[in-house]
């Protein structure tokens, strides 16, 4: 049996319908605030731009009253006029279309005449229809952002023109090591009746002065000297040495006809400059030439240097042993060992430094070696020193990243179809 009758539902709590009522004015009350007094600007237009609404914040940026601008003023009347044009060609086509645009920088007519940049996002309002509505949007504050654009953007010019500076500064040293490097090395070498000569110095790195020399001058009616070694380390410091090598092997083979005394001498000089504490020693080979016919005669003497090497003129390879040779300026009696060969026609002598062979090479990066330039010798045709060279300077350049030293070549040889020279004097004999 079904009751008919209903228990009255009871009163609601009269203070729970105060409290309500309180809490429901206080959010409009903070609503309205918050949209007044947000941190950024906020305002409504119709369709056609006319302001509608507009907060506090706006307003106090304007520096205008409400009943200045509300029904009175378009949006576009409160931007610059660079913003009005970009309003009209971008800013309204692109919300027509799209229903909202974002972020957009812009510049306000602040108080005080002052142009304010700002970023603004705009919303189509509709209706239930789809019926544009309004416009809301919003206004930020880009002036702290546009402040450090500035800051960043003269930052970065500034950081430009350090690096340009230092370019600039980088090449102005790099010219001015090439021009003291060349000063160490000879501006040409001479010309040697029935020789023909060949050098090439490859820099491994041009902010860097290196150690290695070459050079080949006349002692004599018939006699010519060479030289090619390696002083260790780079540096102003190295390339001092290396200066004081040069002319002491000039100078003493002036007065010396005997390769090894030439040594010694370099030896005395450089270890009194080693032991008064720059600790710098150099590997050197030392050599004189004399013609003889139609070939020349060869007597020379190394101090801990590579072994020079031969290509003769039926196309074989090899080295002039010069084992037990010491370093030059550490020991003050250091011994020093001897070569004698003959150039016929054909033939070339090769002197190099060890940043040929001293080459990182392949993914393993493997020393080249004395071996793979033995065998990349014996590989060329014989075509004199020019052609050796210009062979050589190709691999070198093939090495890429792996050539880390600097080297420096010296190719002496006679010409296959060699003019017939006055045989030296008996007094002059090398041996």
């Amino acid at each position: 049996m079904c009751r008919t009758d209903q228990e009255p539902e009871p009163d609601p709590d009269p203070d729970l319908d105060t409290t309500d009522a309180a809490f429901i004015s206080l959010l409009e009350d903070s609503a309205e605030e918050l949209y007044d007094q947000a941190p950024c600007g906020y305002l409504s237009t119709l369709m056609d731009g006319t302001i509608a609404k507009i907060n506090a914040t706006l307003l106090d940026w304007l520096g205008l009253e409400r009943s200045q601008v509300v029904g009175r003023m378009r949006f576009t009347d409160l931007l610059t006029v660079g913003g009005k044009l970009y309003h009209e060609t971008h800013f309204a086509p692109t919300l027509q279309m799209q229903g909202e645009i974002n972020g957009v920088a812009l510049e306000i007519k602040a108080a005080g005449r002052q142009r304010m940049p700002v970023l603004v996002t705009s919303r189509v309002k509709t209706s239930n229809d789809g019926e544009p509505m309004l416009i809301r949007t919003t206004v930020f504050d880009a002036r702290d952002r546009r402040a450090y654009e500035t800051e960043l953007l003269r930052s970065r010019q500034l950081a430009e023109e350090a690096r340009r500076q230092a370019e600039a500064d980088r090449k102005r040293l790099q010219e001015a090591l090439a021009v003291l490097q060349q000063s160490l090395l000879p501006a040409a070498l001479p010309a040697v009746p029935g020789l023909e000569a060949a050098s090439y110095y490859h820099t491994a790195s041009p902010d860097l002065l290196g150690g290695d020399f070459y050079d080949l001058f006349p002692v004599g009616a018939d006699r010519w000297a060479f030289f090619l070694g390696d002083v260790c380390g780079k540096g102003p410091q190295a390339a001092a040495v290396t200066s004081l090598t040069r002319y002491t092997l000039r100078a003493a083979a002036l007065h010396d006809p005997d390769p090894v005394n030439v040594l010694r001498t370099l030896n005395t000089v450089l270890y009194e400059h080693y032991t008064s504490g720059d600790a710098r020693y150099c590997t050197v080979v030392f050599g004189f030439l004399l013609p003889d016919g139609d070939r020349f005669r060869v007597h020379l003497a190394s101090g801990g240097h590579p072994s020079a090497l031969i290509q003769r003129a039926d196309g074989t390879a090899d080295y002039l042993p010069t084992p037990g040779g010491m370093l030059v300026g550490v020991l003050p009696g250091a011994q020093f060992t001897t070569a004698h060969t003959e150039l016929l026609p054909g033939d070339t002598l090769l002197l190099y430094t060890d940043g040929l062979t001293e080459a990182r090479i392949g993914p393993d990066r493997m020393l080249y070696g004395e071996h793979a330039l033995h065998d990349f010798a014996g590989a060329q045709p014989p075509a004199g020193p020019q052609a050796l060279v210009t062979a050589l300077r190709g691999l070198l350049a093939s090495f890429g990243e792996g050539l880390d030293d600097d080297t420096a070549l010296l190719a002496l040889g006679v010409p296959a179809v060699a003019v017939t020279l006055r045989a030296a004097p008996v007094s002059e004999d090398l041996t």
